[in-house]
């Protein structure tokens, strides 16, 4: 931690935080507001929120990655890992390398490669190509990866291993396309509705909730019907549907893996919202 004169006192960044001494060395409780306007001060706050910014930059992408399936070159990791907003991100995701190698990351290196904790608890270094960070969906040993998680004391900075998944049925009907699971979550005006959807992540684009997927290079949409009248209006939400890339609305068995269960997510996490019986007595 380095200190920077601001005026008869010094201040340094701490944990995120400014903090600051007298000129005895003696740490304050808090920076005097005198200060709230020294170039120092403003400077490592300014300075902080960038970082606070660059966090979230980091772990929107990598979790873009994860939904996407994206595979993403080896050495591409390796430079950024030193940076502690990366790493910290990265650090313990399940990864799936090109060469069938599946584990915990915990280290990358431009020399030495990445180095995983495989299922057998051993730590391989790698020199793949490329690295994958499989959708929770598409892991087949998912219980035995908590199980173990829980036995290394793994903390994942996005939801991987613990983001809930929904499998597609087997007995779909052949002409299907909406799933009303989530169908009917009332909400007492429409702008509420709005508002959770965008809390969520998700886009609202012609009355609808939509969340891209990108699944085997072919993107895909998930929506559900919110309503496009007046915000102040009482609404539901719809049945959810999947569409491709022209719009064409697709046969539920025509829905890949990653695009049922994020649709899914999506969907459910809207009629969890819904106005209880409880709330419309409050209100």
């Amino acid at each position: 931690m380095g200190w920077v004169q601001a005026g008869d006192y010094e201040v340094a960044l701490e944990d995120g935080t400014v903090v600051c001494r007298n000129a005895s060395g003696r740490r304050l409780k808090s920076v005097p507001a005198k200060l709230s306007d020294d170039p120092a001060v403003l400077g490592l706050r300014q300075l902080v929120e960038w970082l606070e910014r660059h966090e979230r930059t980091c772990r929107a992408d990598v979790e873009r990655w994860m939904v996407r399936s994206f595979a993403v070159p080896a050495p591409v990791v390796a430079r950024v890992w030193p940076d502690p907003a990366w790493q910290g991100v990265l650090r313990d995701l399940v990864v799936a390398t090109d060469d069938g190698a599946t584990g915990f990351l915990r280290d990358a290196d431009p020399e030495r490669g990445i180095g995983i904790v495989d299922l057998d608890g051993d730590t391989v270094r790698l020199t793949p190509d490329e690295v994958r960070i499989p959708h929770p969906v598409l892991l087949d040993d998912l219980d035995d990866l908590r199980e173990f998680a829980v036995e290394l004391g793994v903390e994942q900075s996005i939801g991987q291993l613990y983001r809930e998944v929904w499998h597609r049925p087997d007995d779909l009907s052949a002409d299907s396309t909406t799933v009303d699971d989530y169908a009917g979550g009332k909400y007492d005006q429409l702008r509420f509705l709005f508002g959770r959807t965008t809390s969520l992540g998700y886009q609202v684009r012609g009355g609808q909730a939509v969340c891209p997927v990108l699944e085997d290079a072919r993107a895909v949409e998930a929506r559900v019907w919110l309503g496009d009248f007046d915000p102040y209006e009482s609404t539901a939400t719809g049945g959810l549907s999947w569409s491709d890339a022209e719009g064409r609305t697709l046969r539920l068995t025509e829905v890949g893996p990653v695009a049922w269960s994020e649709g899914m997510r999506m969907a459910a996490a809207l009629y969890a919202g819904r106005s209880t019986e409880k709330q419309e007595e409050a209100a």
